[in-house]
């Protein structure tokens, strides 16, 4: 089972614009255990998905904390709170 990621503004200039996710390498399908898992990836995920950065993350295009829920074919978000349009 596998999910999209995608990188919005500041974000998305450090890391690009989307990456897949295989959910079986996440401890339990939450965005929590995502975003500690991207985190991971490298060093320059850490600081581009810092928590204190204030990043809002979304699943399927609706606004969503860290103990949502994630399921096959989901699409994610990461963004920082002001983003340009």
């Amino acid at each position: 089972m596998s999910i999209t990621v995608r990188y919005f503004a500041s974000v998305r200039e450090r890391l690009g614009a989307e990456e897949s996710v295989e959910l079986a390498s996440l401890a339990e399908p939450t965005m929590g255990a995502l975003l500690a898992g991207l985190q991971a990836r490298s060093p320059e995920h850490a600081r581009a998905l810092d928590p204190d950065r204030g990043l809002r993350m979304a699943c399927n295009q609706a606004l969503c904390e860290a103990d949502q829920s994630l399921a096959d074919g989901d699409e994610v978000a990461f963004f920082p709170p002001v983003t340009g349009g």
